[in-house]
């Protein structure tokens, strides 16, 4: 993204025209960012399934120190998005949730945090 400002002079009421520049061009990237992914919980779930082949729901609620309802919600969401996938099986008479990233989570990982790379950098600019 090429950096690139305007500037409008702003007036103070009383005194005339103000002399520091406005950047009227740095509006927040922000509502660009994937809501879906931003939210805490979902962002930690997308990224501890990047590093890992998969991962169960105990280990997934082990891993976000979160209850059994709301990593339920918040995976479902993930799952409607096709960003991950479940599959549910009995390992002997337990039944087991088992959850993996699939591509096009993984894109949208990767989107978020290309988005989030140059926010940082484009603040640091500043």
């Amino acid at each position: 993204m090429a950096k690139q400002s305007t500037a409008k002079q702003e007036r103070k009421p009383d005194s005339g025209v103000e002399t520091r520049a406005v950047n009227t061009k740095q509006k927040s990237a922000a509502p660009n960012l994937d809501r879906l992914i931003h939210e805490r919980l979902r962002l930690g779930i997308i990224s501890a399934l990047a590093a890992n082949e998969s991962l169960t729901f105990s280990d997934l609620k082990n891993l976000m120190n979160t209850t059994d309802g709301n990593l339920s919600v918040h995976a479902r969401k993930l799952e409607e998005a096709g960003y991950i996938s479940c599959s549910k099986y009995f390992e002997g008479r337990l039944p087991k949730t088992e959850y993996k990233l699939t591509a096009a989570g993984r894109s949208a990982l990767e989107n978020y945090l290309s988005h989030m790379e140059s926010l940082i950098k484009q603040m640091r600019n500043t």
